[in-house]
């Protein structure tokens, strides 16, 4: 092997080492919400977004650790030296840190990757024309975009559409009335913490039978039938008995 070759072989990195590097701090730097990043596999991500709905309060990585990041900053730790017993990039521990002097602990909760302005947004004038149409015709997406095209000149397409009827509620023909087209009544739930707090009465009510049994014992128009139908003390109308059940 010539030194040439030598010299090269020790000089070039290890591919492996090198994405495994990228992909911890593509993780720890990652917030929820943000979009995805080049490199970082899909599972990866969406194990990264899972974990972090799922973290409790004290978990580290989470407001409250990130709090304790930075008091440990503010008390004269390098940050560098911080970062890594955190096993975070020192950009991302600095970039709460700004967040954390800025605005204190509101700065350091999660931030929406929603952009600020959306100048192609679909003008609402537009949307409560589709709105409208949704809850004339009840027509999906596809359709919606004829309607629009034909009736009102209006160009827009089914995946543009479908959006606008998510994001007013309207995507699901189950939520609607077939025949107004009005919002249906949100379904109320009665729950209770402990059992007991609700008690809920069931009453039913039975024919009593009469002595020696009715009609149905004796046969229907026999005197023994009509007898269980007279009134008067010892012969009367055996009336009804109600039976009340409590859970």
């Amino acid at each position: 092997m010539t030194p040439t070759a030598t010299s090269s072989t020790f000089s070039r990195p290890s591919p492996r080492r090198q994405s495994k590097s990228s992909h911890v701090d593509a993780t720890h730097c990652r917030s929820r919400g943000s979009p995805e990043i080049p490199g970082l596999p899909v599972n990866a991500a969406a194990e990264s977004r899972s974990a972090t709905s799922r973290g409790h309060g004290n978990a580290p990585l989470t407001p409250e650790g990130r709090l304790r990041l930075c008091l440990r900053i503010d008390a004269g730790r390098p940050i560098a030296h911080v970062a890594a017993e955190a096993g975070l990039s020192r950009r991302c521990l600095a970039k709460w840190y700004a967040r954390w002097r800025a605005h204190g602990e509101n700065g350091l909760l999660d931030h929406s990757s929603r952009p600020a302005t959306s100048p192609a947004r679909t003008p609402e004038d537009i949307a409560d024309l589709v709105e409208a149409l949704r809850r004339q015709t009840k027509h999906g997406p596809a359709r919606l975009t004829a309607d629009l095209q034909r009736l009102h000149g209006v160009t827009l397409a089914p995946a543009t559409v479908h959006r606008i009827l998510v994001r007013r509620g309207l995507n699901r023909l189950r939520d609607l009335d077939p025949p107004t087209g009005e919002q249906l009544r949100e379904v109320i739930r009665y729950e209770h913490d402990r059992v007991g707090d609700m008690v809920h009465v069931d009453v039913k009510k039975l024919g009593r039978i009469p002595t020696g049994g009715g009609w149905r014992m004796h046969g229907v128009g026999t005197e023994s039938a009509r007898a269980s139908k007279r009134t008067g003390p010892g012969t009367g109308k055996v009336g009804y008995t109600y039976l009340s059940a409590c859970v």
